[in-house]
């Protein structure tokens, strides 16, 4: 595949965009996806843990986190559902998308505030129903898949409420690990999405790119990496991971965000931005052309870039519905070798809420990736001595009928997709097949050298 650096004009961006609220009807599907998994395993209720960094599997079901407190969804196998929440989330509860009975857990607050109650945890959790259950899944964030473990008895909930669940329940209740229900790479609810998610999702892949491309755009000599981040926050929505906009070496002083450093020639440089929906990642050299670099690296667009961006135009043109999470890690495998450029996680993975919800794309993995499944293209090249390079970004699949439904209920969302596979496909040469739904704007988009705006990878 003959690649080449080229003048183009760069991906257009959307602003202004406005989002896509969940429907009542995907919330009811949700709610009914969940219900039909606890019957498949015998559950008699499902305990939903969540905290600010861990709030998706609770979000899914009542459209919001309990923040900076711990919170509960019980949900019975009847369909009742009860809210088991701290003193500053209280009053969200008449607004969860699930409806449900709220009890108070003043536990679950911040340190000294009040605790107005005369009941022990495990009787508040007795309140919410929880007591002659036989069988009673726990869903943490983990999806614990090691070989050496017995998987459904850990748990990855704070000791106290584990403890407290055990209390409430009898002596003879079986309590297992059910994170799975929401997040197995090959049954779990949340791995497909439907055209009302897809299009919420696309609002946030669609807001980080656009930041992603601005801040890029905006790189120069003498500016700091502050300056340069301010670029990456965008319409005052939650990021889900850490925002990085780094020169040079990074972590000095262990520091994981912007600073005051400024951008220098020849520096390396990494900027990532996400939000629900999606993530957009580049990291470059801070140069106008090669002969700018150091000339230990001077080659590094024949060593790092070009092949890694061979990998990741591989990756896009195989993608399609039907796929088996295998094929593509060997097909990585086998124009990017491991053993050479010593990428070690897992080339591609699924998106929703969080940034990585799980992934069906590992050694011997025989799910077929499916028709509504969001996917983030996660190749991670390291080379040593030379900067990396990264073009994370985000696509949907979609079959015909859910491409159909799609376009015809969100035509904005769908003519901004469009625009999206036409610049792949025109300007980058790249082959989409039908299935594929460009989410974010720079998909395919690599920048080697940073100070030449103009400048960037095609397929010949």
């Amino acid at each position: 595949m003959p690649i080449t650096l080229a003048t183009i004009k760069q991906p257009e961006i959307y602003l202004n965009v406005p989002s896509v609220v969940l429907n009542d009807q995907t919330l009811q599907q949700r709610r009914s996806k969940i219900l039909q998994a606890m019957a498949r395993q015998n559950l008699d209720a499902l305990v939903i843990y969540a905290d600010k960094e861990h709030g998706g599997n609770f979000e899914y079901l009542t459209g919001f986190i309990p923040r900076f407190e711990e919170g509960l969804l019980v949900l019975h196998k009847s369909g009742e559902a009860v809210l088991v929440l701290g003193n500053e989330n209280l009053k969200l509860a008449r607004h969860s998308r699930v409806p449900a009975r709220v009890v108070h857990a003043p536990w679950f607050s911040l340190p000294n505030q009040p605790m107005d109650t005369t009941l022990s945890l495990s009787e508040v959790l007795q309140q919410a129903g929880l007591r002659e259950q036989h069988r009673v899944g726990i869903a943490g964030w983990k999806l614990f898949t090691g070989t050496h473990d017995n998987n459904p008895s850990l748990f990855d909930i704070p000791t106290f409420i584990f403890q407290a669940l055990q209390a409430a329940l009898t002596s003879e209740c079986e309590l297992l690990n059910a994170t799975g229900l929401f997040i197995s790479p090959r049954d779990g609810a949340r791995i497909i999405n439907n055209a009302n998610e897809i299009a919420h999702y696309e609002y946030g892949a669609n807001l980080a790119s656009s930041a992603a491309l601005t801040a890029l755009n905006a790189v120069e000599l003498g500016k700091t990496e502050k300056s340069i981040a301010a670029l990456l926050a965008a319409d005052g929505q939650a990021n889900n991971v850490v925002t990085i906009a780094a020169t040079g070496e990074r972590f000095a002083n262990a520091n994981l965000y912007p600073a005051d450093k400024q951008i220098q020639a020849g520096d390396k440089f990494s900027l990532t931005v996400s939000y629900k929906g999606g993530l957009t990642s580049r990291a470059a050299y801070v140069v106008n052309n090669a002969s700018e670099l150091a000339e230990e690296v001077r080659d590094y667009l024949d060593v790092v870039a070009i092949p890694y961006y061979h990998a990741v135009v591989t990756w896009l043109e195989h993608m399609r519905v039907g796929v088996k999470g295998h094929e593509v890690y060997e097909l990585i495998e086998g124009v990017l070798p491991k053993n050479e450029y010593h990428w070690h996680l897992n080339p591609g993975h699924l998106v929703a809420d969080e940034e990585w919800l799980c992934s069906p794309i590992y050694p011997a993995s025989d799910i077929a990736l499916s028709s509504g499944m969001l996917l983030q293209i996660d190749i991670i090249p390291s080379r040593q001595g030379y900067a990396g390079a990264s073009i994370e970004d985000t696509i949907a699949l979609a079959d015909e009928p859910l491409r159909l439904q799609l376009a015809a209920l969100y035509p904005e969302v769908w003519q901004r997709i469009q625009q999206r596979r036409t610049y792949i496909r025109d300007v980058l040469n790249i082959k989409l097949h039908d299935d594929v739904l460009p989410l974010s704007n720079t998909v395919g988009y690599l920048r080697p050298y940073l100070l030449n705006k103009e400048m960037a990878l095609i397929c010949q």
